[in-house]
């Protein structure tokens, strides 16, 4: 199918312009591509009309789960036609495994999956195999170790009505699969079979499930059925079931692959008594016998990604299979906030190997554990193709990667420049040196800027004030903002300045919160619903406040201490800052300081040449600014209750009346509500109830007769036990 974008709006400002060129660069064969879109600027509708127009399979990218749900949302409204899949880590909790020498403390690996996200990772992989009008929204968990796709595409099951086959080989077919017979609690990913009819409720469809009934060992009739109800949906003639894991593994490459784990393990206990390392010795003996007689017995066992290189029959350092295996390769990956995603992609491999490389030494894993680990960003960059950064304020590499007159060489790999050669080279008027890579492929590569809002908006006006009273000019210029019923931002550098500057804004009469790392995700969402409600007038934070905040109703940011330059007040991060402010009219950004420094000097420079070209452009054809409207989330407290004390930015509480309450039956109705949530893809609406559930169940677990504890105790398993 071709990928048919539907929406009401249509290219404006610089939209169609960029669309265009970005378009040509792509069919002209480039590979690094930026666009480089002003806040508000309406990127992700871009970004859909490119992917409309080249009719390829993309991977949009983004930094956290977060942002990532905001673009699956956006793109899923524009794409209603078309498989848009949404792929991050599945973990709601997720502690690594960990040793620590020092203190000898081995801690064990501890998660906790999230049912709704598996089931979209596992339909992801399955459109990916199934159609080429696929658009997956992923975070960094897209690098990470996944299944084989060839294993998972020939463990794929196609069954059509009149197919040769008996109801015994059907099932048998579903426990290869994984699939779990359950003929009393039906979930997904198990089956239950009475009579000639087999009901299975495959792992990525949430209310419904497949029967398909069988006569004289031929398949009489297929049909999809709600779960809850079995009321019949729809008549099927064929339908393919996909296994019901993300990893699997034949079982003739799991007797191999326990052969092969067998050697490795006698191979490295030698090793280990030869450097008379024989607790390390014992210990990896004993886990690992015992993992393995776990795969030979139920075909799992806990850890058992750690086996992957083995189980998937890669060489050693081979890299791992991962989600961008699943794609065609032709596929276009788009990076949101490029210059945040890039350097965590960057990052991820280096800390898994420091961590793994713990356990290794001290008899923990294997030496076969090191494979299964993220890509690295050479690897990274081999198995992307045509790539497009998008970003405000694009990084050192999206720039020198896009502008090959931007650079100069300063070191190359033997060999010389060939394709997909890795470069160091230098920015110009950059001092640290940057990767370049595919130097020696053909094409111009292009940098387009979208700096014309829709709606005529122009980037906020920076004020620079002094040091001294800075405090005080604050409080002054938030009240002139709340009196006309607009919002603030104050940014700090500390934590402890972030909470001491909120207790004395509240003071003086205002209604302050701060935000910052140590504040619950889900809290800081409800924080600033708050904060667009009027429950808040100024949110006092430190990093957080930068991009992917939309927020309409804020008119100012004050950017306190902006010439201690460093991280929090280098260009990258004033720009960042003060675009928070670009969706209102009357947008200002107040740096106080001192010092004019050469961060200050570049954002006053980069925002006079914006608002001077956007100023242009609203002239030249008559475009009267308008502020961004865009209506209000609904809270994240439980539904069917008053704000009342959340709106006057107090903590809400449930089930205040008078009546009996009953925190079973609270419970239930929240955590019905949480499915609700999920399905409607209101990702952080759910995260908050799942969380208020697990809040209502701890007084009721104070309450219930306590069990006897006894001292940790930590066997192969490495859990607490007690009765």
């Amino acid at each position: 199918m071709d990928f048919e974008l539907t929406s009401d709006y249509q290219p404006r400002g610089d939209q169609q312009q960029a669309i265009d060129k970005l378009e040509k660069s792509i069919r002209a064969g480039n590979r690094h591509q930026t666009l480089l879109g002003v806040t508000g600027s309406g990127k992700t509708f871009t970004m859909a009309s490119l992917i409309a127009r080249c009719g390829r399979p993309a991977l949009v990218m983004s930094h956290n789960k977060t942002l990532a749900a905001q673009l699956y949302s956006e793109l899923k409204g524009f794409f209603p036609n078309n498989a848009v899949e949404y792929f991050v880590s599945y973990f709601d909790y997720y502690q690594p495994e960990a040793y620590i020498p020092r203190t000898d403390t081995y801690i064990e690996k501890d998660s906790s999956i999230n049912d709704e996200i598996e089931r979209l990772r596992l339909s992801t992989m399955g459109s990916l195999l199934t159609r080429r009008d696929t658009i997956v929204v992923a975070s960094v968990s897209c690098i990470y170790g996944l299944g084989s796709p060839e294993d998972y595409e020939n463990m794929m099951f196609p069954v059509s009505v009149g197919q040769q086959l008996t109801r015994e080989q059907f099932l048998d077919k579903l426990v290869s699969m994984l699939f779990e017979r359950n003929d009393v609690v039906f979930g997904r990913g198990k089956f239950r079979a009475r009579g000639d009819v087999v009901e299975v409720h495959p792992a990525y469809l949430d209310q419904t499930a497949v029967r398909v009934e069988f006569f004289d060992d031929r398949v009489e009739r297929i049909t999809l059925v709600q779960v809850t109800t079995g009321r019949t949906v729809e008549r099927l003639e064929c339908h393919t079931f996909f296994p019901a894991k993300q990893f699997v593994t034949p079982g003739d490459k799991m007797k191999r692959a326990i052969h092969a784990i067998r050697g490795e393990l006698d191979e490295r206990i030698g090793d280990l008594e030869k450097r008379e390392a024989l607790v390390e010795a014992q210990r990896l003996r004993m886990r690992t016998e015992h993992d393995l007689e776990m795969m030979n017995e139920l075909g799992f066992c806990q850890g058992i990604e750690n086996y992957s290189r083995h189980l998937t029959g890669r060489e050693p350092g081979a890299r791992p299979h991962t989600l961008l295996d699943f794609f065609p390769d032709d596929f276009l990956l788009m990076v949101d906030e490029s210059h945040v995603t890039i350097p965590q992609v960057r990052g991820m491999y280096e800390g898994d190997k420091s961590r793994k490389s713990v356990l290794v030494d001290h008899g923990f894993r294997l030496p076969s554990a090191m494979d299964n680990r993220p890509l690295r960003f050479d690897e990274f960059m081999h198995m992307t193709g045509q790539r497009l950064y998008v970003s405000a304020t694009p990084g050192p590499f999206e720039l020198v990667n896009s502008r090959p007159d931007n650079r100069t060489w300063i070191e190359i790999k033997p060999g010389g420049v060939q394709p997909m050669a890795k470069v160091r080279v230098r920015a110009s008027g950059g001092d640290e040196p940057v990767d370049a890579f595919e130097v020696g492929k053909p094409g111009t590569p292009l940098v387009v800027e979208q700096v014309i809002r829709p709606t005529g908006l122009l980037d906020p006006v920076i004020t620079i004030r002094p040091l001294k009273g800075q405090i005080d000019e604050t409080i002054e210029l938030c009240r002139q903002r709340v009196e006309r019923h607009e919002r603030v931002l104050v940014t700090t550098l500390t934590k402890k300045t972030a909470e001491d500057l909120s207790e004395y804004l509240q003071g003086v009469g205002l209604k302050v919160r701060y935000i910052h790392a140590d504040v619950d995700a889900v809290e800081r969402v409800e924080i600033l619903r708050q904060l667009r409600a009027a429950a808040i007038d100024v949110l006092v934070g430190i990093n957080l406040l930068r991009e992917g905040l939309d927020l309409p109703e804020v008119s100012l940011v004050c950017i306190l201490d902006a010439d201690k330059e460093g991280f929090l007040r280098n260009e990258t991060s004033l720009i960042q800052t003060a675009g928070r402010a670009a969706r209102h009219i009357s947008g200002e950004c107040v740096l106080f300081c001192d010092v004019m420094t050469e961060s200050i000097r570049r954002l006053i420079e980069v925002s006079d040449e914006r608002r001077t070209r956007q100023r242009a452009h609203n002239e030249a054809h008559g475009i009267t600014p308008q502020g961004v409207k865009r209506g209000l989330q609904q809270s994240l407290q439980a539904a069917g209750h008053d704000e009342g004390p959340a709106a006057k930015g107090e903590t809400a509480k449930v089930a205040q009346e008078a009546a009996p309450y009953d925190p079973l039956r609270v419970i239930a109705g929240l955590e019905e509500e949480m499915r609700a949530a999920s399905a409607r893809l209101e990702f952080e609406r759910a995260a908050h109830l799942r969380d208020q559930i697990a809040a209502l169940k701890q007084p009721a677990d104070a309450a219930a007769p306590r069990k006897t504890e006894y001292p940790k105790a930590v066997g192969k398993r490495g859990k607490r036990r007690g009765t």
